[in-house]
């Protein structure tokens, strides 16, 4: 038998195993409340951060904002030349959408800390707050998209400061709908 030095935790494994994303069109109302989004987003910020950096941090985005950046999208979509389906596309996934959490990535100035280093954990905390999420029986995804690359969206809509990026659009809201299978890695393989 192995020594550990915290106790074993199977159903945390377990639910590790078998969690599964839920696209963002399966998600409706209800979204977490305040006091959950609260603790959700505490869980979220549980992950590594060498030097205490906090390299992140939430714009929690809710339905009427949503609506309005779903209209900014698809008309700066327009405006790029961006193909009509991915614009009408990426402006119905937000809009349509209960509760979306951009995480956005501040990296520090550090002489110790690499600028990877803190772009990783904002992309950790992406993933801890879906599984967050998805363990208090919420239906989460980390989405991104063009919108999250467009420089004048995430400075002109967002207000995004120039050394700053979205790690992920996490959606978040009720589903009851499990998505089908998916094929999974080949541990051995890797």
């Amino acid at each position: 038998m192995t020594e550990t030095t915290a106790p074993a935790r199977p159903d945390a494994l377990e639910f590790l195993l078998t969690r599964r994303s839920r696209p963002a069109k399966m998600l409706r109302a209800p979204a977490p409340d305040s006091a959950m989004l609260t603790r959700l987003l505490t869980a979220a910020t549980r992950v590594p951060d060498h030097g205490k950096l906090e390299p992140w941090r939430f714009l929690v985005i809710e339905p009427a904002a949503l609506q309005r950046l779903g209209a900014l999208v698809l008309e700066r979509g327009k405006a790029l030349g961006t193909d009509a389906d991915a614009a009408d596309k990426a402006a119905r996934t937000l809009a349509g959408s209960p509760l979306v959490v951009a995480v956005v990535s501040a990296p520090k100035a550090s002489e110790k800390i690499p600028a990877i280093e803190q772009t990783l954990s904002a992309g950790a905390v992406c993933l801890s707050l879906v599984n967050a999420a998805l363990a208090q029986g919420f239906g989460a995804c980390w989405l991104t998209g063009w919108p999250a690359f467009d420089r004048r969206f995430l400075t002109g809509e967002l207000g995004l400061a120039a050394h700053e990026s979205i790690a992920g659009f996490i959606h978040i809201g009720s589903s009851d709908a499990a998505p089908p299978e998916r094929p999974r890695p080949d541990v051995a393989a890797l």
